[in-house]
């Protein structure tokens, strides 16, 4: 049973939002116990409007059959899969999905020529593992259970954080016309991000939406693309790293969540 079954169980009797009318829809479980529930209720209107004629105990009899009818459905539902799999294990894999993409990412930059910063230094390897952190610790407040919110400041400071890293250490070089670089960088962020941004919104999408949640996980999908600029990019002037790598950065975050919030959610556990 999942958690739309839940839902649709605790709310007999209630007019069902659309959400849950469309799982009723899809769903032989939840047909056969709202049709039940249905039966049940219109032989207990029958009953009260003609209560001087009925028999004693035929509302007794009939919300024992209902009480059945749902017993009988919880334990085949629990039959079936009787532990729900751990929050963990979306969370692997969509740290998986980050690592690979990066790595891949990385490895065609890097056959395409892009040299990366000629003066690689201590704080460029500091800044990538800030990013780093940033990618599993959103992944990690977007699915924990542990959390049911997300602490704003700590995503602002986050944000503030990694912006003011990678400006900071930045070489202040640019190499080539500051438009065509910064395009270059913008499409190459979207190109990488594009595959964890699509299965992040996917396993999002299998709890409640909540904007904060979508906006770590968004972060943490964006890092993606951040990180291989920060190795492969030469370009080190302020302006460039503003507009051509915090800005997609921050654009796609943004994305994730109008995203997630247009898309329908397919559970509601926590």
């Amino acid at each position: 049973m999942n958690p739309e079954c839940s839902r649709v169980m605790d709310s007999l009797g209630d007019v069902l939002p659309q959400e849950l009318t469309s799982h009723v829809a899809s769903c032989e479980d939840c047909q056969a116990l709202t049709g039940s529930f249905d039966q049940l209720n219109a032989s207990l209107s029958v009953t009260t409007m003609t209560l001087e004629a009925a028999a004693p105990g035929d509302d007794d009899g009939q919300t024992a059959t209902s009480l059945a009818v749902a017993r009988r459905f919880a334990l085949e539902t629990l039959a079936k899969q009787p532990q729900a799999s751990p929050w963990w294990s979306e969370l692997l894999l969509l740290l998986g999905v980050h690592a690979a993409t990066g790595g891949v990412g990385f490895a065609l930059l890097t056959l395409n020529g892009w040299t990366g910063h000629k003066d690689a230094s201590v704080t460029g390897a500091a800044v990538a593992l800030l990013l780093l952190v940033v990618m599993g610790a959103g992944a990690y407040l977007a699915f924990t259970p542990r959390r049911r919110t997300v602490p704003g400041w700590a995503v602002a400071l986050a944000v503030l954080g990694v912006g003011a890293a990678v400006v900071l250490a930045g070489s202040g070089q640019q190499t080539r016309p500051l438009l065509a670089s910064v395009l270059g960088c913008v499409g190459m962020e979207l190109a990488v991000t594009t595959v964890p941004l699509a299965v992040t919104l996917v396993l999002l999408c299998r709890s409640a939406f909540h904007p904060l949640r979508a906006l770590a996980a968004g972060l943490a999908a964006s890092s993606v693309g951040l990180l291989i600029l920060q190795l492969r990019c030469a370009e080190g002037s302020a302006s460039h790293l503003l507009w051509g790598h915090l800005t997609p950065w921050l654009a796609l975050a943004g994305l994730t969540v109008l995203l997630r919030r247009l898309l329908p959610t397919r559970s509601y556990a926590p």
